[in-house]
């Protein structure tokens, strides 16, 4: 692979970007309980106010706060009880007179003249139909006023949110119970490999259990994309070229772990330049890890195709800069959340290469970035890991006392 034919990740990203920008994800409606970790495929408008009437945020009762002058323990107001609100009922014909009081529940309606709710642990029914007031309240206290909460005509939820259980509790308040959200890309995982063996098998010499295809679908299914299937293959081209073109007929994405370097049996990018009919996209990019990373595309099938390289650490970081930040990206969902964080030791990068660095995150006023180094093939160190920064092709490194911006994992 000559490096001065790679792309950068910038380049890579840009030509799915270009050839996958005419395939956008499709949209459903689903019921309200069904949209739960899905993303809005349109903005929701609330179509009416929340709440829709003045309310209570308290039991107590409703006044106005004139009446009640500087009301206090030693001097209480003295207000006439002239009803109570009933939860649930048409309470609108109750109309509060001065030097009155109306009895409301917590969520009740607040009858029109009054201004404010105090609370029952400041009132004592006194003589016959009579309130001791021993508390002055000011306008508005102790109440909700009608569109407080979401006034008819809000933008309720954004396209691109990711619905989350306090979001479903939104658009139950506004009555919304169809929702539009994006279709899951369906995503294939193949891993390919002679040495490769399931979870479930006792290696034996010169073999290694798959790690990639689990863990790449296990990010996928995290970002709520919808797993087709996983599978194992041994180096056969003819065995993998099949299921490739079987892949195509149900998957919207191929992700292909092994095979992508230059190796006797790296197949990987001819088997994609024979699938896919707009060819290899990008074969190798600029970036450690990840430099053996291939994508295509296949117009026909509206498929997209990843090579990701064997190494772990690679194929996961690079999955999440090309995969994942599309369906972001084409789903107008956030970035992904990162947090700044201080290094305290000097860590190089690959000189014209983007370095992506493993690191822990340790407690302090400014969190600090511990590095975290994972040798080809290494697993554990991946699950240590918190997150990983970024250097940039022209930087040669970070020094102590740098400041670095931790991409977390989801």
């Amino acid at each position: 692979m000559d490096l001065l034919r790679v792309d950068t990740i910038d380049a890579a990203s840009g030509k799915l970007e270009d050839h996958c920008g005419s395939i956008m994800p499709r949209t459903e409606t689903v019921n309200l309980y069904g949209s739960i970790d899905r993303v809005l495929a349109q903005n929701i408008i609330s179509n009416e106010n929340i709440p829709p009437y003045r309310r209570s945020i308290m039991d107590g009762y409703a006044v106005r706060s004139r009446d009640l002058g500087a009301a206090g323990d030693m001097v209480p107001s003295f207000l006439k009880i002239s009803g109570e609100v009933l939860l649930g009922t048409d309470s609108s014909d109750l109309v509060l007179e001065p030097g009155h009081c109306i009895y409301v529940p917590t969520g009740g309606f607040v009858p029109d003249g009054a201004d404010a709710v105090v609370m029952v642990e400041y009132c004592e029914p006194f003589g016959s139909g009579m309130l001791a007031v021993s508390k002055s309240a000011s306008a508005g206290e102790n109440i909700v006023q009608v569109g407080e909460d979401v006034a008819k005509g809000d933008l309720l939820l954004p396209k691109g949110r990711r619905l989350r259980p306090q979001d479903i509790g939104v658009l139950a308040a506004a009555g919304v119970t169809e929702v539009p959200v994006f279709v899951p890309w369906r995503v294939t995982v193949i891993s390919t490999g002679d040495e490769l063996v399931s979870p479930e098998e006792m290696p034996g010499p010169g073999q290694i259990r798959d790690i990639n295809s689990y863990t790449i679908a296990a990010r996928s299914a995290a970002e709520g994309l919808n797993v087709v299937k996983t599978v194992s293959l041994r180096d056969d081209e003819t065995v993998i070229a099949a299921v490739l073109e079987e892949a195509k007929a149900e998957s919207d994405v191929i992700v292909m772990s092994g095979g992508s370097s230059q190796g006797k049996k790296d197949m990987t990018a001819e088997l994609i330049e024979k699938a896919a009919d707009c060819g290899v996209l990008t074969h190798g990019i600029a970036a450690k890890p990840g430099k053996p990373t291939i994508t295509g595309f296949d117009k026909n099938s509206g498929t997209l195709f990843i090579g990701l390289p064997g190494h772990p650490a690679a194929a996961i970081i690079v999955f999440e800069q090309l995969l994942i930040r599309l369906w972001r990206s084409m789903t107008a969902q956030s970035p992904e959340i990162t947090i700044k964080a201080v290094v305290k030791t000097n860590i190089p990068s690959a000189p014209g290469r983007r370095t992506f660095q493993l690191v822990t995150l340790k407690d302090g006023d400014v969190p600090e970035a511990v590095p975290v180094f994972a040798r080809s093939g290494m697993i554990s160190p991946v699950s240590l890991a918190d997150g990983f920064f970024e250097m940039e092709e022209n930087r040669e490194g970070v020094k102590d006392g740098d400041i670095v911006e931790v991409h977390l994992w989801k």
